[in-house]
């Protein structure tokens, strides 16, 4: 496969395919998080009118997802990140990553926040959130203080430079 940028479109929650990925996905954070720790969400939670979920194809084949979680009228939340294992670090994260941000700053929200693992196995994750400006936070909408959780938010503001920092990552 080409190391191309994926298409990014709506995704299917009714695929047996688009399933299969985000069973892949919460089967990897239980890997890496007890299960009263890992924040996952499956199909039927994606489903929520409150979550707008995308997913990446390269030359028709489902590569990654990810996801907006409505928090506020000025605050999002990114949810289901995730790219096959055998992709990583070919820049798709970074691709869905940006796409989210857009369309966050499209929706006017002000906020943008995630929560995702404080283990070594979400280091790569949180090196990509860092290099987009995202810095570390307080719980947030409902969570609460978990060692094997950390909170990250990016300021959305109209003279946020995230634009530029999108450009110094990749």
């Amino acid at each position: 496969m080409d190391n191309g940028p994926a298409e990014i479109r709506q995704a299917d929650l009714d695929s047996e395919e688009f399933a299969a990925l985000i069973d892949t996905h919460k089967q990897l954070m239980l890997e890496h998080s007890p299960p009263e720790s890992s924040h996952a969400l499956l199909v039927d939670g994606l489903r929520d009118p409150g979550i707008t979920v995308w997913e990446m194809r390269r030359r028709g084949v489902l590569v990654g997802c990810g996801a907006l979680k409505v928090l506020s009228a000025s605050h999002g939340e990114i949810k289901s990140m995730h790219t096959l294992a055998a992709l990583r670090g070919l820049g798709l994260g970074r691709q869905m990553l940006t796409h989210i941000i857009k369309e966050a700053g499209l929706r006017g929200y002000d906020r943008l926040s995630l929560e995702t693992g404080s283990m070594d196995g979400f280091h790569p994750a949180r090196r990509l959130y860092e290099a987009y400006g995202f810095t570390y936070c307080s719980p947030f909408s409902g969570y609460a203080e978990d060692p094997n959780s950390v909170f990250m938010t990016l300021e959305l503001g109209a003279n946020h430079d995230w634009l530029s920092r999108e450009t110094e990552a990749e």
